[in-house]
């Protein structure tokens, strides 16, 4: 039998951000224990998107016709596009792996009489575990034995405040579930439930469905299939057409295939994964990390953003804001739980003398108080709390005023003390007078501090009292009243005399505070036409007002609670926008609701039990600092700094990233209409084949090459976050891009035609006139593309278009390229009008970009109204 392990020892209580820190620590170092899934099938996975099948056909039609360099180029956008695809895909398989192995490496247990360490895997049903402060718990169970037992129950449940588990015949027995932390105390639990019976297995479970396409997934899928029937068949016209002329076989099925390579715009992938890229890296700049290329895109999508509460929209901590007593109120500012900030009443400053009453209130608190204070570390300028987080708000609270806990306590030490307890509702503490006498502090819930035999004070006082109670707690305060006495020793003889005939001092009103930019977010956030919604675990008045702060109106009646999701009163679930005492697979189901209603849904969390709805909803964002590594893990964006802000520029660069797509699309697409509808009109012109395949291949390297990618990384427009997002089934060639893009691809070749007609009439080189006219107007239209024209913001597409422009003319004037393309030189005459034409391509895409924006200013594009 393993020797048992000793308790290790810790200080008196453990800090929140420690117990986060560690249960980390244990998700990072799991392993899956499922089997892997088979390289060659990921591969196939990746292959089988629509427009992936289009580019493998030219590819290998251009191995057919010998044409190395363009067949070279299609197979590296491949493998690269299948590589980067493979690579995400395993990275988010992790998530899984972690939650499904997620357990404390030990566990204490008593076997035959006999305290032993095992891994905690071995933890089976009916073994008594030991748990002390810092320790995981390892499974489910019944707590049969406590002491001042503290349990952050956070990860799980999303409550701020840790939970007391007691145990007794004379009350029910507490629960544990597995994952949580002991931050006091200790205790001896029964195992009830493990592996898939426990909570981190429910958990689990639920996040066994793999993330789906993403919103530019789908609207591509879609536009491949279609683009690959409509390539298919014109080209199929143009062959058609060359043989009923009767040209050579041979020619017309390389003009076809050709044709086919020209239509289809192969840089995409490259342009999409650039685009993405440097929206990955510039989030990153702005503290999003980026799991998923996708996600990118994503973000610029929603248009519901689902928050949880603490550590999101609040500051993760407890803070007393709210002080009131018989004489008046006052109001505690300051940040963490530093010295740092003030006491005002009536809007004047106050401090000790100025206010005896809140003096005394804040004395008590401070006595009455089991927490520590740890001072900021070296290089780190935030104070931590040890113990319960509630109590260190009081002694910040304290700070704040001036007080001095050390001299308080050496002033009025404690003799004796009753602990809290969840029955009672109260903690009492004993401290000798300096005088003489003891002086007995009691600090407790309003309900069962404001009555007698505990308060001597008048019934009028107490009602009053009571009434401000309650109005604190429907603000969304916790709310604890505190009272004191002074009494000779030989009345205090016995414990059960102490919490009798004390005298109210006040009430203090604690919370979760708001983040600071939580309400400017919030705002912009729905300026940009998304629907904020808040999803925790907290108990409903804290969620409503949680949300009142920050920006989220909703009705007390409004609030949708997991108790009325369980009884199914609680009707649509897309009809709220606060949902309180929710469960991980309640959450997984609101999250599928607002989806169900065509929402694209970024989810934000932090604890293990989000981890189902991170990774289901459309894009899950994650908290890096104070996150656990199953939320960060299951996530496809986490924030550095956990501020909700980040997610706003991240939606930005989305947004951006989409509108850079559309935008080679529009340019390539449109190059490709052109030389579809030259070759297809050419002939009915007396041009019987009006361009060679060499010269289409050509043409369509030098501009869906680097001019095309390089507007992957053009600038955000102007004004983009005052626009609603997109419909979230919109094509991607949606929002009239369709019409622009045969606008400018007719006019691009009826310029071309129409140069080729006068030159063939005028007796100059016509072909060769159209080859060069064709390519330099495309190229045109890429300049003309720009989000901002006049300026260097992208120096990358002028370099490329001029390069571009450069190798063009050098398939005309360049004797080696002369041979291969089939073309003759130009005059000085006939290349200025060449030029000339081609500048028609830039003044004609301005032009009809400020005739046609890309979205109609006040467009509304939300799918369905959100009630409530």
């Amino acid at each position: 039998m393993p020797s048992p392990r000793p308790a290790e020892p810790f200080a008196a209580g453990l800090s929140r951000e420690e117990a986060a820190r560690r249960l980390a620590e244990y998700g990072a170092n799991v392993v899956a224990r499922e089997r892997p899934t088979p390289v060659w099938r990921r591969v196939l996975q990746q292959l089988r998107d629509p427009l992936i099948v289009v580019l493998l056909v030219a590819a290998v039609l251009t191995l057919t016709t010998r044409d190395l360099p363009d067949a070279s180029v299609i197979l590296l956008v491949i493998t690269v596009n299948t590589v980067a695809g493979v690579f995400q895909e395993v990275r988010a398989e992790r998530a899984v792996a972690a939650l499904t192995a997620l357990s404390a490496p030990t566990a204490r247990v008593v076997r035959d009489g006999a305290e032993c360490s095992v891994p905690a895997a071995d933890v089976v049903p009916g073994d008594l575990v030991l748990l002390g402060e810092g320790d995981i718990v390892p499974a489910d169970g019944e707590v049969v034995d406590a002491a001042l037992l503290l349990v952050d129950e956070s990860a799980l449940t999303g409550e701020s405040v840790p939970v007391e588990k007691t145990a007794g015949a004379d009350r029910p027995p507490s629960t544990v579930s597995a994952g949580t932390v002991a931050v006091r105390g200790r205790g001896r639990v029964q195992v009830t439930g493990t592996g898939p019976d426990s909570a981190l297995g429910r958990i689990a479970a639920l996040m066994g469905t793999a993330p789906g396409l993403t919103p530019l997934q789908r609207r591509l899928a879609r536009f491949g299939r279609v683009l690959a029937a409509v390539t298919v068949a014109l080209c199929a016209v143009v062959l058609a057409l060359g043989l009923v002329r009767g040209q050579p076989v041979e020619l017309m099925v390389v003009a076809a295939i050709s044709l086919a390579v020209a239509a289809v715009p192969e840089s995409l992938p490259a342009v999409v994964t650039l685009a993405l890229a440097l929206g990955a890296r510039r989030m990153a700049e702005r503290h999003a990390i980026v799991r998923r290329l996708p996600a990118v895109e994503t973000l610029g999508s929603v248009t519901v953003l689902a928050t949880d509460k603490t550590g999101t929209l609040t500051e993760g901590r407890m803070a007393a804001e709210r002080l009131w007593t018989p004489r008046g109120e006052a109001t505690v500012s300051g940040i963490g739980y530093g010295p740092e900030g003030r006491v005002v009443r009536d809007g004047h400053l106050v401090t000790v003398s100025d206010a005896p009453d809140l003096a005394a209130l804040l004395r008590a608190s401070m006595l009455c108080n089991d927490a520590a204070l740890e001072p900021p570390p070296d290089g780190d300028g935030r104070w931590r709390a040890m113990g319960d987080p509630t109590e260190a708000a009081l002694l910040a609270a304290g700070a704040r005023f001036g007080l001095d806990r050390a001299a308080l306590e050496r002033e009025l030490p404690r003799v004796d003390e009753i602990p809290f307890d969840s029955a009672r509702k109260r903690m009492t503490t004993v401290h000798r007078a300096p005088g003489g006498g003891l002086r007995v502090v009691c600090k407790g819930a309003p309900e069962v501090m404001l009555r007698p035999p505990v308060l001597t004070d008048p019934p009028d006082a107490r009602t009053r009292a009571a009434g401000r109670a309650e109005s604190l707690a429907r603000d969304g305060y916790r709310v604890l009243a505190l009272a004191w006495a002074d009494h000779d020793e030989t009345r205090l003889r016995s414990p059960g005399a102490w919490e009798s005939g004390l005298s109210l001092l006040g009430l203090i009103g604690i919370l979760d505070p708001p983040r600071d930019t939580s309400r400017a977010t919030i705002t912009a956030c729905e300026e940009a036409g998304i629907t904020p919604v808040l999803i925790t675990g907290d108990h409903p008045l804290t969620a409503r007002a949680v949300a009142a702060r920050a920006g989220i109106d909703a009705r007390e009646d409004e609030v949708t609670t997991g108790e009325r999701i369980r009884q199914g009163t609680a009707g649509p679930l897309t009809a709220s926008r606060v949902y309180a005492r929710t469960t991980p697979d309640q959450k997984l189901d609101i999250v599928q609701a607002w989806r169900a209603a065509g929402h694209v849904v970024a989810m934000t969390g932090d604890g293990v039990n989000d981890g189902p709805a991170l990774r289901r909803a459309d894009i899950g964002v994650a908290m890096g600092q104070r996150g656990t590594e199953v939320a960060r893990q299951a996530a496809d964006l986490v924030l550095a700094d956990d501020n909700l802000a980040t997610v706003v520029a991240a939606v930005e660069e989305g947004r951006r990233d989409y509108a850079n797509v559309r935008r080679f699309l529009l340019y390539a697409l449109a190059g490709g209409t052109a030389e579809i509808l030259v070759m297809l009109l050419g002939p009915f012109l007396g041009m019987p084949l009006p361009l060679l395949p060499a010269q289409i291949l050509w043409i369509n390297l030098l501009t869906h090459g680097l001019p095309g990618v390089a507007l992957g990384a053009e600038p955000v427009e102007p004004g983009v976050m005052r626009h609603p997002p997109r419909p979230p089934e919109e094509s991607v060639l949606g929002a009239g891009l369709w019409p622009r893009t045969l606008a400018i691809g007719v006019f691009v070749a009826a310029v071309t035609l129409a140069a080729g007609v006068w030159a063939r009439e005028t007796g100059r080189p016509w072909q060769s006139m159209m080859f060069l006219i064709l390519g330099a107007t495309q190229l045109g239209v890429a300049l003309g593309s720009r989000a901002r024209p006049g300026s260097l913001a992208n120096p990358f597409l002028l370099l490329a278009v001029g390069t571009a422009l450069a190798l063009q003319a050098a398939g005309v004037y360049l004797p080696p390229l002369r041979v291969l393309l089939g073309t003759e030189p130009l005059p000085p005459a006939d290349l200025a009008i060449a030029g000339v034409l081609s500048g028609l391509g830039h003044i004609v895409m301005r032009g009809q970009r400020r005739l046609f924006p890309a979205r109609p200013p006040g467009a509304r594009s939300a799918p369905g109204p959100v009630h409530g």
